[in-house]
């Protein structure tokens, strides 16, 4: 089984300028839209399955919660299901907000 990548928001922050990285938000739908890092899809169970058949899971994929704590096991499914360079986001949204640029 392999180790879920936890990164801080500085680095997630670089990743997401990467072209073609995927970010993630696994918060609930109202979080999401009181919020969200700029280019962030919202992932729940009923769009989980046309996320897997849509996304390269060979691109990076930042996975992030409210503080970091779900989205490590969500990174443990997505490495699961075979996406190469997954990382959970230290902090989550709060400490995006807090440290990493604007988010919309």
């Amino acid at each position: 089984m392999n180790e879920v990548n936890r990164i801080d928001c500085k680095k997630a922050s670089e990743i997401s300028l990467q072209h073609g990285s995927q970010i993630i938000d696994i918060r609930d739908e109202e979080s999401y839209l009181s919020g969200h890092i700029a280019g962030a899809i919202h992932i729940d169970n009923s769009s989980l399955n046309q996320f897997m058949t849509s996304s390269d899971p060979t691109q990076p994929l930042l996975i992030y919660c409210y503080h970091g704590n779900s989205s490590q096991q969500a990174a443990q499914y997505f490495i699961e299901k075979g996406f190469e360079q997954v990382y959970s986001v230290d902090g989550g949204f709060e400490q995006w907000k807090k440290t990493a640029p604007p988010a919309i």
